[in-house]
């Protein structure tokens, strides 16, 4: 069953959209699409493939390894190069040789968001990726996208329903909202 249809947009080099809508909506069905994690049930996606790096509500981080062994692991995984200011980048520099299960959500978050940093994707597909973060952190972020990722030619697909100080143009999903099925049929995990 669509939970969205119609939806079209194109994004350049160096520009991002910010995807709006009410809880449902489809915001994570669609930027999960993107990333190739899913089909599409009818259209056409381009450019993302392995050019995207999907950021989810998970920080994909293992308790057990420290914060600059979770990051060694992303860049060793991406044949990356680990930046040195990737840990000043995120506020971590305090917490480079401390075990990642012992970081508090909003730590987690910025270790699980500094990743974007590690593994050189253009494409950044974000979903909600402040939550957990205090106001310091939200404006680190932001900055990182706009004069680390944008700036360099980078785009990002952000559902968000905070204002990330960004001048992003905005994409309502409600009007491409899928019609019910009539006769009651779901594929929801909570009826």
């Amino acid at each position: 069953m669509p939970v969205l249809t119609g939806v079209s947009f194109r994004l350049a080099p160096g520009q991002g959209l910010v995807l709006r809508g009410a809880n449902g909506i489809g915001k994570t069905t669609l930027l999960r699409t993107i990333a190739g994690l899913q089909p599409p049930l009818s259209g056409t996606i381009q450019g993302a493939g392995e050019r995207a790096g999907y950021a989810s509500h998970a920080d994909g981080i293992k308790p057990a390894l420290t914060v600059a062994e979770t990051l060694q692991f992303w860049a060793d995984l991406y044949r990356a190069e680990l930046p040195e200011d990737v840990f000043e980048l995120f506020d971590l520099t305090d917490l480079r040789d401390r075990s990642a299960g012992t970081l508090s959500a909003g730590q987690g978050r910025r270790l699980g968001l500094a990743r974007l940093a590690v593994i050189g994707r253009e494409v950044l597909l974000l979903d909600e990726p402040t939550v957990s973060l205090d106001a310091f952190s939200v404006k680190r972020f932001a900055s990182f996208l706009r004069e680390r990722h944008l700036a360099r030619g980078g785009i990002a697909v952000i559902a968000t329903h905070i204002d990330l100080g960004l001048d992003l143009p905005t994409l309502d999903l409600t009007p491409y909202r899928a019609a019910h099925d009539a006769a009651g049929g779901s594929d929801e995990a909570f009826l």
